[in-house]
């Protein structure tokens, strides 16, 4: 049974919450029931941060004590059963770049500096790396190729997925590891909601120009105010959807970072005051 109480968007059962170790984290089954892979989004929950940083934060970049951090690293290593050692990090500006992970690169940002800047996906076809993404409102994006054994973690923010971040990481599968996105189960992870999620038309803007204009009814609608409520969820598995990957091996979140604040980090709640969330993948 669930440890916390998770304000929800519909109550479905995309995501679930899950602790061991004294960790809380939440996962898909879509992922879980296929045996091969081991992934997490991270909470708040398990950590020994303090502050404005509790207590799990997974962010060297945001004021936090640099031991802190790396102790909820080795919680959450430890929770996930993967090795900390083995961990790679991205480097995110909002690009749509993809790192294929070689040997050299495993402990990257977490046990070593990392050699890179103007990375926000990763992907890996080697079993026992970990691809680590941050989040505080972005939307994380799940990728498993089940007949090549091959994983991708992507970071897709407004300006990710106008530019497609979806598409450009099952490309960079394809290219490669041979990825077929039709044998790929993907899963759109907790983020902001479309409820919470408020822009101007200066992005609208892009988002008309990019998606089909039959799409604009279920992305976004304008209020009195000249602002727009836009649905990244809904963004991404249009991107998905359109990039090859079945409607049905596509879970989306119901779980917002904005409407949690005390169990998941928001830039929209707290700014520049806060940790940040990971997501975990891990070919086993």
């Amino acid at each position: 049974m669930p440890i916390y109480n998770w304000k929800r968007k519909e109550s479905n059962t995309a995501v679930t919450e899950k602790t061991r170790e004294g960790v809380t984290w939440l996962s898909f089954p879509s992922l879980e029931e296929t045996g091969l892979v081991t992934h997490a989004f991270s909470t708040r929950m398990g950590g020994v941060s303090k502050g404005v940083y509790s207590t799990m934060n997974l962010s060297y970049t945001r004021g936090d004590d640099p031991e802190a951090v790396k102790e909820n690293y080795r919680r959450m290593a430890k929770a996930l059963e993967v090795d900390m050692e083995r961990m790679v990090l991205t480097w995110q500006t909002h690009t749509t770049n993809v790192r294929l992970v070689k040997p050299e690169d495993e402990g990257k940002g977490v046990t070593k500096d990392r050699d890179y800047r103007d990375v926000d996906g990763l992907i890996t076809n080697r079993p026992g790396v970990t691809l680590v993404t941050f989040f505080a409102d972005c939307v994380p994006l799940y990728f498993l190729d089940t007949k090549k054994k091959a994983i991708g973690l992507s970071h897709s923010g407004w300006r990710g997925t106008v530019n497609r971040m979806g598409t450009a990481t099952l490309e960079a599968m394809a290219r490669e590891f041979g990825t077929n996105p039709a044998d790929v189960i993907a899963c759109i992870g907790p983020s902001i909601c479309q409820d919470c999620y408020e822009v101007g038309p200066e992005v609208i803007e892009k988002f008309a120009d990019s998606f089909d204009k039959s799409y604009h009814d279920r992305l976004f609608y304008g209020k009195s105010n000249g602002k727009f409520q836009l649905n990244l969820w809904e963004a991404n598995r249009i991107v998905l959807m359109e990039a090859g990957v079945p409607e049905n091996q596509i879970s989306v979140t119901d779980i917002c970072t904005h409407c949690n604040p005390d169990l998941l980090f928001s830039h929209r709640t707290a700014a520049e005051k806060r940790g940040n969330l990971c997501a975990f993948l891990c070919l086993k």
